[in-house]
């Protein structure tokens, strides 16, 4: 049985696939309404050829830049870290040179930072769009996890 998930981000929709068809469905209405050689064949292949590209740049969005919070983990992009491997999420600094979980040199243009002080005592920072939701809900698990004496 997997675990509920808390908090999720998929990355990107795929509606992004659908502009490619529509600017070549206007490029062939356009071409319609003028005199001349009429290239059915080539919008087509416009159109299909940009959807390709835009399915190629989504799928890459859904799997760098996706973020995933359950009960035991919290996945960014391409990396998981055990909730119980976070020690602090409150009152955490961001030291500079804090290595960024997900595999990006920096945190994703659009995110906010969450600066995670792990139980080996690393500072590294987490990321997401609602940056403060997911940090209220990290808090609340390492809070559950390690209760104050």
């Amino acid at each position: 049985m997997s675990d509920p998930v808390l908090y999720s981000e998929r990355g990107s929709s795929w509606w992004p696939v659908l502009w490619g068809p529509a600017f070549a469905l206007l490029g062939l209405l356009a071409e319609q309404l003028t005199l001349g050689p009429q290239h059915v064949a080539m919008w087509v292949l416009v159109g299909l050829a940009l959807a390709v590209c835009a399915a190629t740049w989504v799928y890459g969005r859904q799997r760098l830049l996706a973020v995933r919070l359950t009960t035991s983990e919290l996945v960014l992009g391409r990396e998981a870290v055990a909730v119980d491997k976070i020690a602090e999420v409150n009152d955490v600094g961001a030291p500079v040179g804090a290595r960024v979980l997900g595999g990006s040199w920096t945190v994703p243009k659009g995110t906010g930072e969450i600066p995670l002080r792990l139980t080996d005592d690393t500072v590294v920072l987490a990321w997401a769009k609602d940056h403060e939701k997911l940090s209220a809900e990290l808090a609340e698990l390492v809070e559950e996890r390690s209760p104050e004496l």
